[in-house]
């Protein structure tokens, strides 16, 4: 998630949480050669399906055909969430956020799968280009098991847009020692797309990340079904060409990579869903962020679209925009794109949205935002997004007290009487279980 430039960057506060809670102590060791042999050459069990570390049967792939999502020969629609810290937290923090996730009956969680960049606050996978760390591989390694063993899917994304957590940024300073200006204009930022080392470092991480083998469940992440798709990155944006052909001639190539890394998985961009059209003023829709989202989508190796939902941060409000609503542009939003993606015969997934309580931003309370979260999670139901993912799951830290809520976006499950996100967790809970029934 971000916003438009011209109101607060939360994303720093994002950076903010990786300062504040420091990754636990990352334990080493792989799977044995023996327990890899018996999981064969493949990764799979004999009955053809993934297993965790326990032996345990793990479900199928989730495939994508006829504009629809479907697992084990049927429809499959979810609601789902994100919880981005599962690759730098402690065993017990993990458990705690994955075990909440499943008691609400949510079926999807998207976590990062990238950490670049030594000397931060955060433990790196990829300290420097083509170089990983693979004990700090342990706590991505553990959220797979762990989510596997809940029945849950994961969506990973592979490198930021933004600098928290390295993201492309940090690419740019390993090969050009540009500055970060990702908030800004993007000319340097933008060169991830176009310089030669650049395409090479990330096509290498990619592989490293997708085929190498998991030491808590012995498999390589390519056979695990647990993870349901791989996204390019984490809302790429390109504002240097605001054409929109930088940024779709990258994820042309790289979709078409990570495709043929992950097969049996699917594959996404991650984008927020701007239309990138030049006679459009309203700024999501238009082509400020070098976006087309209707061309992204329709990329062969792409298996659904994605949608992010902010309006508060992009200026879609009664105060910034004088007879537009938060909530009702929101919805307008989503059923738009479900909409065009029913044209283009992909599915889509509203895999971010949030909103903060915030009077002069059309939000003024929790009861507010409910509504909001509700009016939205029903039309993504009522137009048929394959699923959406609320913006963010959190829950215990290490010490028992609750994640701080950094962005203004956190949501917790109904585990304490003082919980203020409460009833916004019980309606996320009931959309879920709408969804997987499909009414």
């Amino acid at each position: 998630m971000n916003d438009q430039p011209r109101t607060t960057r939360r994303r720093t506060l994002l950076g903010a949480a990786a300062l504040g809670l420091a990754a636990a102590p990352l334990l080493g060791g792989t799977a044995s050669a023996a327990d890899q042999d018996r999981k064969g050459q493949d990764g799979q069990g004999a009955n053809g399906q993934g297993q965790d570390g326990s032996g345990k049967g793990r479900s199928s792939f989730v495939t994508a055909r006829g504009g629809e999502l479907r697992l084990d020969g049927r429809t499959f629609r979810f609601g789902g969430t994100n919880c981005y810290y599962l690759h730098q937290q402690s065993h017990y923090m993990i458990d705690a956020v994955l075990n909440d996730a499943a008691a609400m009956g949510l079926t999807v969680v998207r976590a990062w799968a990238f950490a670049d960049g030594d000397g931060h606050s955060y433990r790196a996978l990829q300290p420097e280009a083509f170089s990983y760390d693979e004990a700090a591989f342990d706590s991505l390694d553990y959220a797979v098991q762990k989510a596997g063993q809940l029945g849950l899917k994961l969506v990973l994304p592979l490198v930021n847009n933004w600098p928290d957590y390295g993201g492309m940024q940090q690419y740019v300073s390993w090969f050009l020692g540009l500055a970060d200006d990702s908030y800004g204009d993007g000319t340097n930022h933008d060169k991830f797309y176009t310089d030669a080392n650049c395409r090479k470092a990330y096509r290498a991480w990619a592989k490293h990340v997708i085929q190498r083998r998991n030491r808590h469940t012995g498999l390589r992440y390519a056979d695990d079904p647990t993870v349901m798709a791989w996204e390019l990155a984490n809302e790429p944006r390109c504002r240097s060409d605001k054409s929109g052909a930088t940024l779709l001639g990258w994820a042309r190539e790289m979709s078409a990579y990570v495709k043929s890394l992950a097969p049996r998985q699917l594959l996404a961009v991650g984008d927020e869903g701007f239309y990138g059209r030049a006679d459009e003023a309203d700024y999501p829709y238009s082509n400020y962020e070098g976006n087309d989202w209707l061309k992204l989508t329709a990329l062969p190796a792409v298996d659904y679209g994605t949608v992010h939902v902010y309006p508060q941060n992009w200026g879609e409000t009664s105060g910034s925009k004088p007879g537009t609503d938060a909530t009702s542009w929101g919805t307008r939003w989503i059923t738009d794109h479900l909409a065009d993606g029913r044209k283009l015969g992909k599915p889509v997934v509203v895999e971010e949205f949030g909103l903060q309580i915030d009077a002069g931003r059309d939000i003024p309370d929790t009861a507010a935002r409910d509504a909001a979260y509700r009016a939205w999670t029903d039309a993504a139901l009522a137009s048929g997004a394959a699923g959406d993912q609320f913006w963010l799951l959190t829950s215990r830290v290490d010490d028992g007290s609750f994640y701080p809520d950094y962005d203004g976006h956190r949501v917790m499950w109904d585990n304490d009487p003082a919980n203020p996100t409460r009833t916004t967790a019980q309606l996320f809970a009931a959309h879920a279980k709408a969804m997987a029934a499909g009414r």
